[in-house]
Order: structure tokens, then C-alpha cells, then sequence
């Protein structure tokens, strides 16, 4: 007999377990890039508007299946129909997602691994190491390997302890640490030249350009895919919610926590990269854009970090130790994909799945370095790119046609019994039906031009 399941068991951890899955290095990093890739402030100003129109209502389709179900993304989706086509094709899809989780999760770990080399770096320069130091931020297969064993390892003990001791535990302290950390960097670079020209940048949208197509399309993918929709973990923590949860209410909250922390991360990382350009950094080419994206927290950053003398020791610090949080609270939700199936399909216990299904992602995070050119690249695009927008189409198909209405609205009233003359339940069971697909079919559209 399979183990039982855990549980959140409080409202406050499940948000922060849910913000702390959407808020990972893509959101912290990820945002901030986009928006200076695509307009400043215009592209902040269409990314909070689709987040509410597509991100939320998608968000509530995972919820929703989660808590129905109260099962792995596996079982879940199959149990829906009774129908035999429609079950296998359930089930097929919650294993993809399984799959995808663990690709995600793979070269995720490798990217976090570099984070802890850089946070290690800064400590070895504080301890005087200067050897150790230098080896931290040279790019080589041995320190690759390392980085990632130990974000492995890190995201395994949590996930082997379960729900409320391990996700729960971890995410309600590590995301108030993360906020304190980002409030307390972003104090120190108001204070730097330049950084009023990047809050400027940041803050002042220039209406002629939100209806850009690149700027609508890329605000569209980010609102989407910035609360980790699409591969099953929030129909996963979704499934871990009290029955007497106000499902909506709920959503609502964590997508705003999400928001919030996206914006506030925006407010650290653009005036940032303004006070690196006051410093002689080249952040923009001929052209106006972006030198690098994902690159330019290992090469901007760092400079900017480096011309602030000894203080700039300390602010690096404190800022690869907050990406190294974000990076951890996502990947436990990732984790969990997986190990949740294995527990609720076999026998096994939650350490041995752990163990297992963690390591085999580890596994593939050593293929992916030690042929890094060949496959880095493709797997973030195989799985971010191509495959998370079918399969984020396929939960909302799943929720708004396949549970019948009546399952769909008794689920809901068991934590608001008026749910059903709320202006919710009258737009978003159409919404999510119609509304959503479409708009992630555009969404892959673009990616694949």
C-alpha cells in the first residue's frame, strides 16, 4: 500500500509553497529581462493585465483538478471520464507532465548549481580562499558537476520530508527570507548613480507601445508560465489544499504574491543594470538591445558588483544567496511532480522516491554538462518552448469540458458555498474553456515562428 498524503496545514503555507514554486530563477530573472527586452514599463503594464486574464483562470483549472481529485497529476487527469479514450488520453498527459517536470528540473538544477558557485564565491573571497574563489567562477564540467549534486541534494531532503515538514516548512521560511533580502538590495541600489534612469525606465510606460505584437506575445508567455502552469505542480499542491479552502479566493492571492515579488524583482534587477552602465558596463549594443538576457547576471552583475569595492563583496552576497533561494523553491515543486506519482503508483515510500526520482534527474543534469552544447539549449527549448503550452492547453480543456459542470461547482462550494451566484463561477467556467486555449494557442504560435 502506497503512502498517504500529506496535507498543507495552514493557509500561509500552502501560499508561500505556491508563490515559491512560481517565483524561481525565470520569475526573479526572467521578468526583469523580459521587461527591458521589450518596452520597460509598456511591457509591465500588459504583463499584469494578461496575468489576470490567462495566468489566474489557467491557475484555478490546476487548483480545481488538484483538490477534486486528491491525487498525482497521473491519476488525477485519468479519473476525470469515465469515458476509456478520453482517461488514457488523461493519463498520457499527466505522464508527460511527469516527464517534463523532471527535463525541467534538470538543466534547472544545472543553472542553480551556478548560482551556489557564485554565492560560494563570494564567501571564499570573505574567508580570503582566493584559489577556491577563482575555481568557483571558471566555467569547467568538474565545478558544473559539483554545483548541481548539491542543489540536487538540497532539493531531495526537503521533498523526502514530506508536506508539511519539508515543502511547507521550507517554503514558509525561505520566501519571507527571499522578500527581506530583495527589499533590503534594492535600498542599496536606489543609492547608486544611474539607478533613477533604470526606475524611470521601469515605471513609466510609453503607451505607443503596448499594442506591439512581440511585446503582447512575450507579456502573454511570461504571465503564463511565471506561475509554473503548465506541468502539473500547482494541480499538485492544489491537491494537498483543505476542502474548506476558498479555492478562488486562494488563486487570487497567490497570483498577486507572485506579482508582487516579479515587480519587486523588477525593481531591483532594471535600476541595477542602469547603475552597472553609469559604471562603464556595456548592457545595451548599437541597436538598444539586450548584449545578453540570461547571461548578464554572470556578467553584469558581477562587474557592477566588483566596482563597489568591499561592500559590493557583501551585496553579491547576500544577491546569489536570494537566487539561490528562488532557485530552491521552485525546484521542490518540481520535484514533487514526480515523486507523488511514484508514491501514489508503487509501493514505495517517499525517501526511496525521492531518492530515485531525484537522483534520475540528476542523472540527466550530467548528461546535459557533459554534452553541453548539444543539449543545454535544447531541452530548455523542447520543454519551456514547445512543450508547456500543450500541456497547459490541455489542463484547461480538462477543466472546463471534461469535469462535469456539477463536479466542478460542488468542489468549489466546499469552501464557498455561495460560490455559485459569484461573479467567478458566471465567467470563468466559459473562460477557461474558450478563452484560455486560444490564447495559449497564440501564445505557441509565436514560438514556433
Amino acid at each position: 500500500m502506497s503512502t498517504p498524503r500529506g496535507q498543507f496545514s495552514s493557509r500561509f503555507g500552502f501560499i508561500m509553497a505556491a508563490a515559491g514554486s512560481a517565483v524561481g530563477l525565470g520569475n526573479v530573472w526572467g521578468f526583469p529581462t523580459q521587461t527591458a527586452s521589450n518596452g520597460g514599463a509598456a511591457f509591465v503594464l500588459v504583463y499584469f493585465v494578461l496575468a489576470f486574464l490567462l495566468a489566474y483562470p489557467a491557475l484555478m483549472a490546476e487548483l480545481i483538478i488538484g483538490r477534486h481529485a486528491r491525487a498525482n497529476v497521473v491519476t488525477a487527469l485519468g479519473s476525470l471520464s469515465s469515458n476509456p479514450i478520453t482517461s488514457f488520453i488523461g493519463k498520457g498527459v499527466g505522464y508527460y507532465g511527469v516527464i517534463l517536470a523532471g527535463l525541467i528540473l534538470s538543466f534547472y538544477t544545472i543553472v542553480a548549481g551556478w548560482m551556489l558557485s557564485h554565492l560560494g564565491h563570494g564567501i571564499a573571497n570573505v574567508a580570503g580562499m582566493t584559489t577556491v574563489s577563482q575555481w568557483l567562477i571558471t566555467s569547467s564540467i568538474t565545478r558544473d558537476l559539483m554545483g548541481s549534486v548539491i542543489f540536487a541534494g538540497l532539493t531531495m531532503s526537503i521533498i523526502a520530508s514530506g508536506i508539511e515538514g519539508g515543502i511547507e516548512k521550507w517554503s514558509s521560511r525561505l520566501m519571507p527570507i527571499l522578500m527581506v533580502l530583495l527589499v533590503l538590495l534594492i535600498a542599496y541600489v536606489f543609492t547608486q548613480p544611474g539607478a533613477m534612469t533604470g526606475l524611470k525606465v521601469y515605471l513609466l510606460p510609453d503607451l505607443s507601445q503596448v499594442l506591439k505584437p512581440s511585446l503582447l506575445i512575450s507579456a502573454l508567455g511570461q504571465a503564463f508560465f511565471s506561475l509554473s502552469l503548465g506541468v502539473g505542480t500547482m494541480l499538485i499542491y492544489g491537491s494537498y489544499v483543505d476542502k474548506n479552502e476558498n479555492l478562488p479566493k486562494l488563486g487570487a492571492i497567490v497570483t498577486c504574491v507572485d506579482l508582487a515579488i516579479a515587480f519587486t524583482a523588477g525593481l531591483l534587477i532594471i535600476p541595477a543594470m542602469y547603475v552597472a552602465q553609469h559604471s562603464g558596463t556595456v548592457i545595451f549594443n548599437e541597436a538598444g538591445e539586450l548584449i545578453t538576457e540570461t547571461g548578464l547576471i554572470f556578467q553584469v552583475l558581477p562587474s557592477l558588483f566588483t566596482a563597489m569595492g568591499n561592500t559590493g563583496l557583501w551585496v553579491a552576497i547576500a544577491f546569489f544567496a536570494l537566487m539561490s533561494i528562488a532557485a530552491v523553491t521552485s525546484s521542490i515543486s518540481m520535484l514533487e511532480v514526480p515523486v507523488s506519482t511514484a508514491v501514489e503508483k508503487t509501493r514505495l515510500s517517499r525517501l526511496a522516491a525521492t531518492l530515485i526520482m531525484g537522483s534520475a534527474c540528476l542523472a540527466i543534469s550530467v548528461l546535459i554538462i557533459f554534452n553541453f552544447d548539444l543539449l543545454f539549449v535544447f531541452v530548455i527549448d523542447l520543454t519551456t518552448k514547445y512543450s508547456e503550452p500543450l500541456l497547459g492547453i490541455m489542463f484547461c480543456i480538462f477543466a472546463g469540458w471534461i469535469l462535469q459542470r456539477n463536479a466542478l461547482l460542488q468542489e468549489l462550494k466546499q469552501g464557498n458555498a455561495a460560490i455559485e451566484s459569484s461573479l467567478f463561477w458566471k465567467i470563468w467556467p466559459w473562460y477557461v474553456r474558450v478563452v484560455c486555449p486560444l490564447l495559449i494557442v497564440a501564445t505557441f504560435a509565436q514560438s514556433l515562428s
